[in-house]
């Protein structure tokens, strides 16, 4: 009998430590370490590129494209205008401006802001975009990371010289994307024109012709800013300031239909336009408008002939006649004959 209850005891003990291994359960955690990359904006420059010209002058309609311009000048009210896509992968919303910049001094990022840009309604990536990130090729257009922004910047008055222009834009961290296809321009260039030599006719023998000296016309624009001048021709009659009792032939007037030009610039003349000496009337005016291409005659608005074109510092060989009338008396001393550049 004893025995049974040793027995019965150390069974009861087994039972009682059995539940006390099983519920000795032990457990542990870990934090992931988990940095997402600030990611900068890019910029692509993408299938819609434009220059643009102002409304000064006469003939030009407002924003129509300058397809005259082979050179990197712009002027005053003429603007450059492109389309973008913008993409940060931390997501659109963090891009917190985006915009044009002008800088004189380097290209790239950080220059002076001129002008923001404005989002458009771009839902697709072109291809002409080439929109990759390494080697990676961005075909899908993703509303949550990316956007089309239109870009136009106008030149203001004030700027001058030669600039960078670039497409830049930044997220709310202050990180910078920069597009690319950074453009090299000559702002404002001054234009002007050179006269050398004087117009003058002494002595002239009723009924007959003189000619002049012959004079150079010449493209005086900045050094290095390439502007082309298609250049222009017009004048007015002729008076005698003195009260002479001036007649030519029947009136105090010496009319401009009497004068005559003969015109060079390298391969060009106005021999094959002029009349049997190559020489071409002037037309009266006191305005671009009313005036006549030097080497070419009238030309419609934004087309031009090749040899009526200077660069700079070159210049076209002019000499004038006079066909004189008889009878004629006077010094004919008043009046002009005017010669423009117009930049193209």
């Amino acid at each position: 009998m004893k025995k049974l209850y040793s027995l019965f005891v150390m069974a009861l003990l087994v039972c009682s430590v059995i539940p006390f291994v099983m519920a000795n359960d032990a457990s542990d955690s870990i934090t992931p370490d988990i940095t997402t990359e600030d990611f900068a904006p890019l910029v692509w420059m993408c299938d819609s590129r434009a220059v643009v010209d102002d409304t000064v002058e006469a003939g030009t309609t407002p924003g129509s494209a300058l397809i005259e311009r082979e050179q990197n000048y712009a002027f005053e009210g003429e603007s450059i205008a492109w389309d973008v896509l913008v993409m940060d992968k931390n997501g659109i919303n963090k891009v917190e401006d985006v915009y044009a910049t002008v800088g004189y001094d380097n290209q790239g990022a950080d220059n002076p802001i001129e002008v923001n840009c404005v989002p458009n309604t771009m839902s697709s990536i072109p291809a002409s975009c080439n929109a990759r990130i390494g080697e990676e090729a961005i075909t899908t257009f993703n509303s949550a990371v990316m956007k089309g922004y239109t870009c136009t910047l106008t030149v203001e008055p004030d700027m001058y010289g030669d600039a960078w222009i670039t497409v830049e834009a930044t997220d709310l961290d202050g990180l910078v994307g920069t597009m690319d296809e950074n453009e090299y321009w000559f702002l404002n260039p001054v234009v002007a024109l050179t006269i050398d030599g004087d117009l003058a006719f002494d002595n002239v023998r009723p009924g007959t012709s003189s000619y002049s000296d012959t004079l150079l016309v010449g493209n005086d624009a900045d050094s290095g800013s390439g502007v082309r001048l298609e250049m222009f021709i017009a004048g007015t009659d002729f008076y005698d300031s003195d009260s002479s009792g001036a007649m030519c032939p029947t009136s105090n007037v010496l009319s401009l239909s009497n004068f005559a030009y003969f015109a060079t610039n390298g391969y060009y003349s106005t021999t094959a336009m002029g009349d049997a000496e190559g020489y071409m009337s002037i037309p009266s005016g006191e305005r671009i408008t009313q005036a006549n291409e030097i080497i070419g005659g009238i030309q419609y608005p934004g087309s031009h002939t090749t040899g009526n074109v200077l660069t700079p510092g070159s210049e076209m060989a002019l000499t004038f006649r006079l066909n004189l009338p008889e009878p004629c008396n006077g010094d004919f001393d008043t009046g002009s004959i005017y010669f423009w550049g117009e930049a193209i």
